[in-house]
């Protein structure tokens, strides 16, 4: 680890008053547990660092996405703070070469792995908060996540089994499947659709549904398995 942690500030954009809080940002359990002197890891940073870093996110995203609901805001915070953009992150600004590290778990390649990465920049923005408050937290997020934050707020939806099978078939078969029902059973507040949908190439597949619409995608679904392009479960 460099002595000097100045190249590390400017990469930061930010200046530390306690510049001590920076190397406990940096400072993993291994290197503390070789030694015999007392010393604290950077856990407890790590520990702050990832509640600042979620309301700081959580801030910009508020203030960016007026319009968009909290499950959609929820999705698109998950994407910025997931362990393996914060650890791209952390290589941006070349932050595994400051990190202090035990002989073991450098030799073991832990300088690159992810989580530990990922650790430490929380742990680094952590002592941010320590050192000049949330406002400096957050200034530090919105420069680090630049080029990072969602350009359009809605997320590209997932497409259904029909639309899939059809954009499938027109492109390998130059036709659409075609699909009829074949029954309707049950009482009327809980009826069950068969569908049948018969691909261009002659093979057919059944599904089962309470709408027909419900019985269209599944025997869709069906189709998809088939042909090895949908598991056969779903999570």
């Amino acid at each position: 680890m460099p002595h000097d942690l100045t190249p590390l500030e400017d990469r930061l954009g930010y200046r530390f008053a306690d510049p001590h809080l920076l190397v406990l940002a940096l400072t993993h359990s291994s290197f503390v547990n070789e030694r015999d002197n007392a010393q604290e890891s950077n856990e407890r940073l790590e520990f702050l660092g990832d509640a600042v870093l979620e309301l700081a996110v959580s801030a910009e995203l508020y203030a960016c996405f007026a319009a968009e609901r909290e499950g959609q805001l929820t999705r698109l915070r998950s994407r910025l703070v997931k362990e393996a953009s914060l650890a791209a992150m952390a290589r941006e600004i070349g932050l595994s070469e400051y990190i202090r590290l035990g002989r073991g778990e450098e030799t073991q390649g832990g300088r690159e792995r992810d989580a530990l990465l990922s650790d430490a920049f929380e742990a680094v923005l952590g002592a941010v908060f320590l050192d000049g408050g949330f406002g400096a937290a957050r200034d530090l997020v919105t420069r680090l996540f630049a080029g990072h934050w969602p350009q359009c707020p809605s997320l590209p939806k997932a497409k259904d089994f029909k639309t899939r099978l059809q954009e499938h078939t027109q492109q390998t078969q130059r036709q659409r499947p075609i699909y009829s029902q074949e029954s309707m059973d049950g009482p009327d507040h809980a009826k069950v659709y068969e569908v049948v949908v018969s691909l261009p190439d002659g093979c057919a597949y059944r599904g089962l549904g309470g709408s027909k619409k419900k019985a269209e995608q599944e025997a869709a679904r069906q189709a998809l398995m088939a042909m090895g392009l949908e598991p056969a479960t779903r999570d």
